[in-house]
């Protein structure tokens, strides 16, 4: 015979209470690493394109570098055009660079989906043992 849900001791219910509170957090666990892989995943993805994509750029750009160089080669000697070419092309480098960087340190991996479930199941502890 099963008791009745009133029926049942304090016991039997904070026996339940852990036991909910075992599977609440192992899947909360489940989330959060499912949300940062995903996260790590899409990331490495982007990563892979933008290596991809700068190394043909890069190719089409060393070919345009070299055009610029013999085209101001006829006002120029050549080693004063390479030279002014190549000091513009390190600024804009550096420029590029440092964008590069202060994007990467914006990404968030936190899992802040998993965080904001969290509180709200702390809250619902707190309510159940009330």
């Amino acid at each position: 015979m099963q008791t009745s849900r009133e029926d049942r001791s304090l016991g039997e219910l904070f026996g339940d209470l852990t036991r909910e509170m075992t599977t609440l957090i192992r899947q909360e666990a489940n989330l959060a690493a499912t949300e940062v892989g995903n996260k790590v995943s899409r990331l490495g993805k982007d990563v892979g394109y933008l290596a991809v994509g700068g190394a043909v750029a890069y190719a089409g750009f060393l070919a345009l570098l070299a055009a610029l160089i013999i085209g101001l080669d006829a006002f120029l000697p050549a080693w004063v055009a390479a030279l002014v070419v190549g000091i513009v092309v390190a600024g804009i480098g550096y420029f590029l660079v440092q964008r590069g960087l202060s994007e990467l340190k914006r990404v968030d991996l936190a899992p802040r989906q998993t965080i904001g479930t969290l509180k709200e199941d702390v809250q619902w502890a707190k309510e159940q043992t009330r």
